[in-house]
């Protein structure tokens, strides 16, 4: 049998596989978005059963040989498909001695620990989902051990998941370079920096009017309407069935109609990436394997570097006052740019401005690589939070629901995600100097011509994602590595002129 030949077979393995990975992506969708309180527990419990047949499919015997096979000999195999055999090699070797017992209970856990955060958040009561969090953290440690390969901790090892090569090493270096620049920059603010107009920013904007703004956000990013669902949650978040079914999600507060604005470019970004990679890599089962931080990279680079800019505030103001019902005619462009770009300390990471946006990343970083790795129990989490919150922010955490509990993340095993915003941030500053060289992107923005941005990021950034290390990946946009400097000089340049600091 020929490589083709067995690539073949390995395919049509998957097809069942991925189908029945999209049922439980879209009963998790249901659950976060639309399903009644009560049917939460049900609908874990039934994406854990097909969780069931997943592992069953992928532990068989026929289908490991093929993956080992294809692995240890490509020839005959395009660049994609060779790819593609290496990404599920990789999920073999994570996979392979977890048994179906473990499986189901490692999914039970994890789809069960939603509700409970749930209703934790509602009830600001971390003990309400301390017992979730404990046992999750357990079958991480339990899945990690049980690898023939593994990093010099738990923690680490997650790390590389998420992001290549990534490390408790690499990541605490990267922090401390953002916060010897960005925390002396912020002090000099709060203490020198002008006041910005805000009393507008809290005007109240009914919730029809912010679903039609999200609505055409999302179409001037470009994202075809046909392929893309848009709703609302707790937690806001994108995923995608293939790239003709892309879902995003956002949540409306009446009084802050801002954050709804911003919510919608960031989970934008994502969809872009998920609609626009190359059709060839979802023809070979080699799409959606780009990692966290080339996403958020992305839905940064909108929410942030364009939603952000003058340029992008000058083109959007009007639209904004026109369906908002006139409540912001009173309101400048350039008062309205001000507004969005305040920085100051406060509570609630996606809430926060561009500037202190990187130090609650750096708490939830902290606390993960401690609890992770054992260094700390569960129940120090919130004070811990709390204590650093009040370090590194100056701000006291009234209560659990605006402080350990306001992330869905950490109910989702997630545990090495949080870095992947903050890389991205920086990620995304250097992509954007390297945009530039090509055409005047602010000078599109301004006109409203984002299709130029997408089209761009099509062709050298979405490309290739799937297929590089997140090294290769910044180098072959770039032509350098990651140089955080790129980023620190952005938020320097910008906000001492917007500050009009000496």
């Amino acid at each position: 049998m020929t490589n083709q030949q067995k690539l073949k077979k390995l395919f049509e393995r998957l097809d069942e596989i991925e189908a029945y990975g999209r049922s439980i992506g879209k009963l998790s969708f249901d659950m976060e978005c639309c399903a009644p309180e009560e049917g939460l527990e049900l609908a874990g419990e039934d994406m854990a059963i097909l969780g069931k047949r997943i592992h069953k499919l992928t532990h068989d015997k026929r289908y490991q040989a093929l993956v080992c096979e294809l692995h240890a000999d490509s020839e005959g195999l395009t660049p994609v498909q060779k790819k593609a055999v290496e990404h599920l090699y990789k999920y073999y070797s994570h996979e392979k001695n977890i048994s179906a017992k473990l499986s189901y209970e490692m999914d039970l856990a994890g789809n069960k620990a939603y509700g409970a955060w749930l209703n934790a958040k509602k009830a600001g009561d971390f003990s309400l989902f301390r017992d979730s969090l404990a046992d999750l953290i357990k079958y991480t440690r339990i899945a990690v051990e049980l690898r023939d390969e593994k990093k010099d901790s738990v923690y680490n090892t997650c790390l590389d998941d998420f992001e290549e090569g990534g490390s408790i090493e690499q990541l605490d270096a990267f922090f401390a370079a953002l916060k010897a620049r960005i925390v002396p920059l912020l002090g000099r603010i709060v203490s020198e920096g002008k006041p910005i107009r805000e009393d507008f920013m809290s005007r109240p904007v009914p919730i029809p009017a912010q679903e039609a703004m999200s609505r055409w956000l999302l179409e001037l990013e470009g994202l075809r309407k046909s392929a893309l669902v848009l709703m609302t949650t707790e937690h806001p978040f994108t995923t995608n069935f293939g790239r003709h079914d892309v879902r995003v999600t956002t949540h409306y507060h009446e009084d802050s109609f801002i954050s709804n604005v911003f919510t919608t470019l960031h989970e934008g970004g994502h969809a872009l990436f998920m609609q626009n990679e190359p059709q060839e890599l979802h023809d070979n089962h080699c799409e959606d394997n780009m990692t966290s931080a080339m996403h958020e990279t992305i839905s940064r680079f909108y929410e942030n570097l364009i939603g952000r800019s003058e340029a992008f505030i000058a083109f959007a103001a009007p639209q904004i006052r026109a369906m908002a019902g006139g409540i912001f005619d009173d309101v400048s462009d350039r008062e309205l740019f001000e507004a969005v770009n305040i920085a100051r300390p406060s509570l609630i990471r996606t809430e926060s401005d561009e500037l202190t946006y990187c130090l609650h990343i750096m708490i939830r970083y902290e606390l993960e690589k401690a609890f992770v790795n054992g260094e700390i129990t569960v129940d120090e989490i919130p004070a811990l939070w709390n204590a650093k919150y009040k370090e590194y922010l100056g701000v006291d955490v009234p209560n659990d629901t605006e402080g350990c509990l306001q992330d869905v993340h950490w109910s989702g095993m997630s545990y090495g995600y949080f870095p992947s915003y903050a890389l991205g941030n920086a990620y995304g500053v250097q992509i954007l100097r390297t945009m530039e060289k090509d055409f005047d992107v602010f000078a599109a923005v301004r006109e409203g011509d984002l299709a130029k941005l997408r089209d761009w990021l099509t062709e050298h950034v979405f490309s290739i994602a799937s297929l590089t290390t997140p090294d290769e990946w910044i180098r072959a946009i770039t032509g350098e590595p990651l140089n955080v400097n790129y980023y620190l000089d952005y938020l320097e340049e910008k906000f001492t002129a917007l500050y009009e600091l000496k």
